[in-house]
């Protein structure tokens, strides 16, 4: 049995199911992110591994979240980071024990001002892949 709240698989999918059913009806994020992710279970999944790497250095996360964004530049801006940290502090607000959020919403800042600097601010420090397909 899982403690609500901790730091497992358990509220991590819960986390991601919840916060991505918002950003998906998002009228500024969901046509993003709708319009790229061709399979949601599998992309919250990888997702979840993500934050289960993050946060736990479990080490499951494999992948380049800088590179994905960057294939999606001309429609991401800087505001959209700012909703989707809107988003993302009311999900981990329900979802975690307080310490959890916290540690998660300063995590995913940092992540956001690191994706900013490097789409808007600093473009030249990273090569934009091709596009690909959706994922």
């Amino acid at each position: 049995m899982t403690t609500q709240g901790q730091l497992n698989d358990e509220s991590f999918a819960k986390l991601m199911a919840l916060f991505y059913a918002r950003v998906r009806k998002d009228p500024d994020l969901g046509p993003i992110f709708n319009d790229t992710i061709a399979d949601w279970p599998h992309h919250l999944a990888k997702l979840s591994d993500f934050w289960h790497s993050l946060m736990l250095t479990s080490g499951r996360f494999k992948g380049n979240p800088m590179m994905k964004h960057l294939i999606h530049k001309a429609r991401i801006k800087p505001a959209h980071f700012d909703r989707w940290l809107e988003l993302w502090d009311a999900a981990t607000n329900e979802v975690m024990a307080p310490e959890h959020a916290s540690a998660m919403q300063l995590k995913a800042r940092r992540i956001s001002e690191s994706f900013k600097l490097a789409l808007f601010y600093k473009p030249d420090l990273v090569t934009p892949p091709k596009q690909e397909a959706k994922a």
